[in-house]
């Protein structure tokens, strides 16, 4: 068994500690924006992952008229999903690992968004619908918004923090 985990971390680029020390510190900044902080907003993070939300409704909606408004999120979603798959396939361990953060913290700005279907307070960009009042509404689930928001942060909030752990156990089996 230990000759197949020595195999397997081969494949995988080393990651030294001072990286590790800095996507843990990243995380900590993140955590700390998103929970204790009342914009919840990671300046250059979220604003670049509100580029690629408003990118995505006409992306998506010219694939299909009824999937503009789930666009966005779904842009979020794919776009740091993309980068993960691309570090997984050349085994860059540190990479993957952004990549997980990166797509943990759009959890947490999705799940910010989610729970203001009803309340609508965030300002929208243009001004426009409520994407996720508009898509729970539809799915008649409205008066749920801040419990899914509350797991989708939740999840977001274990996928950081596992890639962080995932680094960790690649940078132990370095030693």
């Amino acid at each position: 068994m230990q000759a197949n985990t020595q195999e397997a971390n081969q494949h995988w680029q080393s990651v030294s500690g001072w990286a590790l020390i800095g996507l843990a510190l990243a995380v900590l900044y993140v955590a700390w924006q998103h929970f204790a902080t009342r914009e919840q907003w990671v300046f250059l993070l979220d604003n670049a992952n509100l580029a690629l939300h408003e990118a995505g409704h006409p992306l998506f909606g010219l694939l299909h008229s009824g999937l503009m408004v789930y666009g966005g999120t779904l842009m979020q979603l794919l776009f740091p999903s993309v980068f993960a798959v691309h570090f997984y396939r050349q085994r860059h361990s540190l990479g993957f690992a952004i990549s997980g953060v990166w797509l943990g913290e759009n959890l947490l700005n999705i799940g910010r968004y989610m729970a203001d279907a009803r309340a609508q307070q965030l300002p929208l960009v243009g001004g426009g619908d409520h994407d996720w009042t508009f898509i729970f509404s539809q799915w008649g689930m409205l008066a749920a918004d801040t419990r899914i928001a509350g797991f989708t942060r939740l999840v977001g909030a274990c996928l950081m923090l596992g890639a962080v752990y995932w680094l960790w156990r690649r940078w132990r089996a370095q030693g």
